[in-house]
């Protein structure tokens, strides 16, 4: 003999099924985190009186075998404000122009002055192989001011 399980009981069960797979398909989403600030209006304008210079890229390999690209170069701060902090999007792409990665990275993390040239190291491991190895885009992305 079978045994029944009531109506009821069964709505329960198959009720829980359904929150537990809710509450698993939205714990396992990412969490979107809030965007980077942008460029103020006073940065949109000052952006014109920075300069990057000497800009190159080079690869090396790491202690574990890795490869690390480093983009390396000057920036000129040829305006009449210190500046506290410089940010850049580094844009990366395949050989098709698609985007493969996007990092935003400080290259001034302590005071330029005006008529100051400061030199700025950006290491970058972990870019996808589809890469195309040409020099990604640098994006001014944050000028924070004194």
């Amino acid at each position: 003999m079978g045994s029944k399980v009531s109506a009821p009981i069964l709505i329960v069960m198959m009720l829980a099924i359904a929150g537990l797979g809710g509450w698993w398909y939205m714990a396992s989403q990412p969490q979107t985190a809030a965007p980077p600030p942008s460029l103020t209006a006073d940065a949109k304008v000052y952006v014109r009186n920075l300069r990057l210079s000497e800009v190159d890229m080079k690869a090396t390999a790491s202690y574990t075998g890795a490869t690390i690209v480093e983009i390396v170069g000057k920036i000129t701060n040829n305006g009449d404000r210190v500046l506290d902090r410089v940010e850049l999007n580094c844009v990366f792409y395949d050989p098709y122009g698609q985007v493969v990665l996007r990092e935003r990275v400080p290259i001034v993390r302590s005071s330029i002055k005006p008529g100051e040239t400061k030199s700025f190291r950006l290491p970058f491991e972990g870019i996808p192989g589809s890469w195309n190895q040409a020099m990604p885009q640098l994006v001014i992305a944050q000028i924070q001011f004194a």
